[in-house]
């Protein structure tokens, strides 16, 4: 999948993830659970998918015991499956694409380059945050700050986010002068890639299709 054009793997992932919400019965949520675990062990990402996991897991709890007292132990399960199912279709793309070359893919279909550029920018701060967090983090720890009772030590977790946003906004800060700087708002742009669909491409599109329809109707 990561040779495959990103709008392509963008439309079959859509397709797929429309299926997923939509989806009312167990058996069709677990076709789609099955063919979405199957590409983690084709593109080897196992692994990964294991700490993903571990990090979602606390997520998923709660969408379970919230949803339990209202709805009832199946309603509560199907939904847990589901946000767990959408969550590991956007792993298994943002795992295979790149974010420049999705931004970069979208800007020659057409797309308004601000717009890819904030869907772009979004992909690429996440971890970066995700990074600066977790040396905060050890800093703190370093410090004889404990974070290991959970919410229990709620002014620990103060402690960790008041300089966790302070490099938030340094990040954006810098982020913006280096825009500037490169000449973002220039009328004219060239790529270091030409992006073109291919015949896999074409075909991961229609598959989809195909797969979504059939199970749409049965």
């Amino acid at each position: 999948m990561r040779s495959l054009d990103p709008r392509a793997k963008l439309i079959a992932g859509l397709v797929m993830a429309a299926l997923v919400i939509a989806g009312q019965d167990v058996a069709r949520l677990g076709v789609m659970a099955g063919l979405i675990g199957f590409l983690i062990l084709i593109e080897g990402l196992a692994k990964n998918a294991a700490r993903t996991l571990r990090t979602l897991t606390p997520m998923l709890l709660v969408t379970f015991v919230l949803s339990l007292p209202g709805f009832g132990l199946e309603t509560a399960s199907f939904v847990t499956l589901r946000f767990g199912a959408l969550a590991a279709l956007f792993f298994v793309y943002f795992q295979t694409t790149l974010p420049e070359d999705l931004g970069g893919s979208l800007t020659q279909s057409g797309v308004p380059y601000p717009f890819a550029f904030v869907l772009q920018g979004g992909m690429q701060f996440v971890p970066v945050m995700a990074r600066k967090a977790g040396a905060i983090s050890d800093a703190q720890r370093a410090r004889g700050l404990s974070l290991e009772r959970g919410i229990r030590d709620w002014s620990g977790y103060l402690a960790l986010l008041a300089p966790l946003l302070v490099q938030a906004f340094k990040t954006g800060d810098e982020l913006a002068e280096a825009m500037e700087a490169r000449g973002f708002a220039a009328p004219r742009r060239v790529f270091l890639r030409e992006y073109h669909w291919r015949a896999a491409d074409v075909a991961i599109v229609v598959a989809a299709l195909i797969i979504g329809a059939v199970l749409w109707r049965y």
